[in-house]
């Protein structure tokens, strides 16, 4: 997986997603956390470049539109679409431990193996996943021309750590 953001936040690489030049399924998969006025934009070229999938963190609302749905769902209806049973706080410019947010959030996801749609619960796990430190401010560090993180993520499945559907089954 290559990094990129469009701002330099210190580490990765600095690209314009929307921007840059990208060939058809040149990425295994896209994950990303796109900018919510862009995130339909995001998402159609992340499908034409992903070959396995494509996972893009949103709003809950996101997925509330006549609109959105003629454009986008009705001809690529989302594999699975994971809500967070509880509240991420996202705060922008900083970290910040105590922040709380009325927003909703989950991640719709576009497996080319699993056609089918579902609705999972992300169960309540903040705390669990915490650490020490994780609050700290970053110091930012110049990019000069690093090239960007590369993670393996073949064969890797999205929801491995086992979520529950709407019938409160566990999957794998």
């Amino acid at each position: 997986m290559t990094s990129a953001d469009v701002f330099d936040y210190g580490f990765g690489g600095v690209a314009d997603f929307l921007k840059d030049k990208y060939d058809d399924q040149s990425f295994d998969w896209v994950i990303t956390n796109p900018p919510f006025r862009l995130a339909e934009d995001f998402t159609k070229r992340a499908l034409k470049i992903a070959r396995h999938g494509v996972a893009m963190l949103t709003r809950t609302v996101f997925i509330e539109s006549v609109g959105r749905y003629e454009r986008l769902f009705s001809s690529n209806p989302p594999t699975a679409f994971a809500q967070f049973t509880e509240r991420v706080p996202m705060v922008k410019g900083r970290i910040d431990k105590k922040a709380s947010t009325a927003t909703g959030y989950g991640w719709l996801v576009w497996e080319r193996a699993r056609p089918e749609s579902r609705l999972v619960w992300i169960p309540p796990c903040r705390k669990s996943l915490e650490r020490d430190g994780d609050y700290q401010q970053a110091p930012r560090m110049a990019n000069h021309g690093a090239s960007a993180t590369i993670i393996s993520l073949r064969g890797a499945d999205l929801f491995s750590g086992g979520v529950t559907d709407g019938n409160g089954s566990r999957s794998r």
